[in-house]
């Protein structure tokens, strides 16, 4: 072809692997947008919480968007680079897609609850917080890593344990509060924007942790010996800082042992995802909150603003721990 690179049209009517496809149908069935849901709703009860209960729900909010930001910018565009399978690709495509709606998500309930002088201000604490900004820099340190035309399968495969800890373990001190007030009856249309931010992060990070465990396997012993232990260490240094954030969002509103103890259960997860064991004991974690992941348990009403879309918002299939039990998938075989 005296040079030219041949480029290849992805074929759905051949399977990559024995789960990529699933992946793409739930996603795909999963997908919203922020108006679908009638923010406005909360803001009596926004009014009647305390200057503290308000400033933590806008600072984790925040929070949120700046991972949301980083992950949708940067992340799963990366990622989905250096990833085998245009169908694999493909899957990152929609995943971060949705992670910009999420970001969005977050302004949409700025704009019904805050003065825009306040959003402002918001956002430079964003900026500025040291906490916050460590927890985007070193997850994005790895994204950047891949900021080539070659990367090695180390570089690649930590790059998708970092994302697996943004999306099991970095998010969910965020999305407590808000689960924790709806679980209460207050800000509810709020929490069903989380409940729906939640349904999607479940997938993304298994969907990555299977891409990850299958990289794993190619690893030389050796290698795997190395990316292991800086796993470790990148768990515990989050850890640390994760604990120093939700100190000082939430012990002013009596929290803050509840969302350590979550914190520690979120870290489990991640590593669970990535076929590693827990690393923290098992603890029981705030009842509400544990209820509010249960996204099975929710059912918003968008017919109001959805028209004819209504049935297809009701008629998402909902996943369980089983459906994503791939214990006997070769997760890295590309057809």
């Amino acid at each position: 072809m005296g040079g030219i690179t041949l480029r290849i049209a992805v074929n759905w009517n051949r399977n990559e692997d024995d789960f990529t496809q699933m992946f793409w149908k739930q996603n795909f069935t999963q997908i919203w947008s922020e108006e679908e849901i009638s923010v406005s709703n909360d803001k009596n009860v926004w009014d009647q919480l305390s200057e503290k209960e308000r400033k933590a729900f806008v600072k984790v909010l925040g929070g949120l968007t700046l991972l949301d930001t980083e992950q949708g910018g940067e992340g799963m565009p990366l990622l989905l680079l250096h990833t085998k399978g245009l169908q694999r690709k493909a899957v990152l495509s929609l995943m971060g897609t949705m992670e910009e709606v999420h970001a969005k998500s977050y302004s949409h309930i700025f704009t019904t609850l805050l003065p825009t002088e306040e959003i402002e201000s918001l956002f430079e604490w964003v900026t500025t917080h040291p906490r916050l900004q460590m927890k985007a820099n070193r997850i994005g340190s790895y994204y950047e890593n891949l900021l080539k035309k070659d990367v090695t399968k180390k570089e690649l495969y930590l790059a998708y344990v970092a994302s697996v800890f943004l999306e099991s373990y970095l998010f969910y001190s965020g999305f407590f509060y808000p689960l924790y007030l709806a679980g209460q009856g207050k800000m509810i249309a709020s929490g069903e924007v989380i409940n729906l931010i939640i349904r999607d992060e479940a997938i993304h990070s298994i969907f990555i942790g299977l891409l990850a465990q299958g990289l794993y396997a190619e690893l030389t012993p050796e290698e795997q010996k190395e990316v292991d232990a800086e796993m470790q260490q990148l768990l515990l240094d989050l850890y640390e800082n994760e604990l120093e954030y939700a100190k000082e969002l939430y012990e002013e509103i009596g929290l803050y042992e509840e969302v350590a103890t979550y914190v520690r259960y979120n870290a489990n997860r991640a590593l669970m995802n990535l076929g590693k064991e827990p690393h923290f004991p098992e603890e029981p974690i705030n009842p509400i909150v544990e209820n509010g992941l249960k996204t099975d348990t929710k059912n918003h009403d968008f017919f109001s603003v959805k028209g004819n879309g209504y049935i297809k918002a009701l008629n998402v299939v909902h996943m369980e721990d089983d459906d994503f039990d791939f214990s006997d998938v070769a997760t890295n075989d590309i057809i």
